[in-house]
């Protein structure tokens, strides 16, 4: 268990960062195009989200068991949820 531990860590380390520069470069645009903050925002959230949620749902069949694993996929669906709760409000 140990082991796998340990490979779900290594491969968040290298998959994280790519996703979260790419959601605030979407955020960046949409700030110097000239949206409203709280829709960017919403916009962010949820394209953050979305994206966690398909790298952690991509390994699901490896990591399932693990509780980080569960924590990671259960994180991701709220930051999913927060953008469209932040939509509905725009």
């Amino acid at each position: 268990m140990e082991m796998e531990r340990r490979v779900f860590r290594d491969y968040l380390l290298f998959t994280v960062p790519h996703v979260t520069v790419f959601a605030g470069m979407v955020f960046g645009i949409l700030l110097l195009v000239g949206v409203k903050v709280n829709l960017a925002l919403g916009i962010f959230a949820l394209v953050y989200g979305l994206m966690l949620l398909i790298v952690g749902l991509t390994v699901y069949p490896h990591f399932s068991k693990l509780a980080y694993y569960r924590l990671f996929l259960l994180s991701s669906l709220l930051l999913f949820l927060v953008g469209v709760l932040l939509l509905l409000k725009a």
